[in-house]
């Protein structure tokens, strides 16, 4: 019986490129070592990281590390992963490299992934206009929300 393997992914918002690594296992060294490379990529910037609520994702590990590298964590709400640009991406990996195939080893697969990611990074855009159109964005007031003031 072959291993599961798991990706653990980043998306670059101000580039539209994704970085990604492949691990027989996803677990808080893994979650880490993603983290570290992020890290080493943009030296002296603050790095905004949005996560779901996975258990590595939170442990006091990562939030130390993160405290002590310029990392901000940014949890979205439980059952909130749709909110996260990522997840858009992983679904188009899943169509374009995954789904209808049958591959034979994790090599193979894995090659399928990189191909993949390689196509896109080259088409890559800048993913700065979410929703331009919302309303959401013009709320400056959420008249159904009063803070009570003590």
């Amino acid at each position: 019986m072959t291993p599961v393997m798991h990706m653990l992914a980043a998306l670059d918002l101000s580039s539209g490129r994704m970085y990604y690594r492949i691990r027989p296992r996803k677990r808080v060294g893994e979650f880490l070592d993603l983290l570290k490379v992020l890290r080493a990529r943009w030296p002296g910037e603050k790095l905004y990281v949005v996560l779901d609520n996975f258990s590595p994702h939170r442990h006091q590990s990562v939030r130390r590390w993160a405290a002590d590298n310029d990392v901000e964590l940014v949890f979205l709400p439980t059952y909130g992963w749709w909110l996260n640009w990522i997840e858009s991406e992983f679904a188009a990996l899943r169509y374009f490299a995954l789904n209808g195939t049958d591959h034979r080893s994790h090599a193979e697969q894995n090659a399928a992934i990189a191909a993949y990611v390689r196509w896109r990074n080259a088409r890559a855009e800048p993913k700065t206009r979410f929703a331009p159109d919302s309303p959401i964005r013009s709320w400056t007031e959420y008249p159904h929300y009063t803070a009570k003031v003590a």
